[in-house]
């Protein structure tokens, strides 16, 4: 089933991903994913610069072998999943300040220079948006 949301700047974030490639949930029995949207959530409603990004949940982004993966995408930008993180206050930050650069790009690319360290490393694909392909 789908369920229709804002189409702007989001990171969607799967709730049920396992907390690391050896562990489903963490010592308090928590799934990665849930504890990665409760650290974005967090993040988001401290710092008024990531407004404009909605974090959204779904089950599942089929990414497993990956863990703690999010989809991120904007209307008419390149998508990219990302993965193999920790669902701390840290990368929740990382995420939100490359989601920050990535709704201000034009096509979705954001120069490698404002990367920051905690996304780097951690992008397992990109997709191209509806209607395009990438050069």
């Amino acid at each position: 089933m789908l369920t229709r949301v804002d189409p702007g700047p989001a990171v969607v974030v799967c709730n049920s991903c396992r907390h690391s490639r050896d562990a489903q949930v963490d010592a308090g029995g928590v799934r990665g994913g849930a504890r990665l949207v409760a650290a974005l959530r967090d993040a988001k409603a401290a710092e008024p610069r990531y407004a404009q990004i909605a974090v959204q949940e779904m089950a599942c982004l089929f990414a497993c072998q990956e863990f703690c993966t999010v989809h991120l995408r904007a209307p008419d930008k390149i998508g990219y999943v990302l993965g193999r993180f920790g669902g701390d206050a840290d990368t929740a930050r990382a995420i939100l300040d490359y989601a920050v650069h990535y709704a201000a790009s034009n096509d979705g690319r954001v120069a490698y220079a404002l990367w920051p360290e905690g996304v780097k490393g951690h992008f397992i694909t990109r997709i191209p948006p509806p209607g395009w392909i990438v050069e």
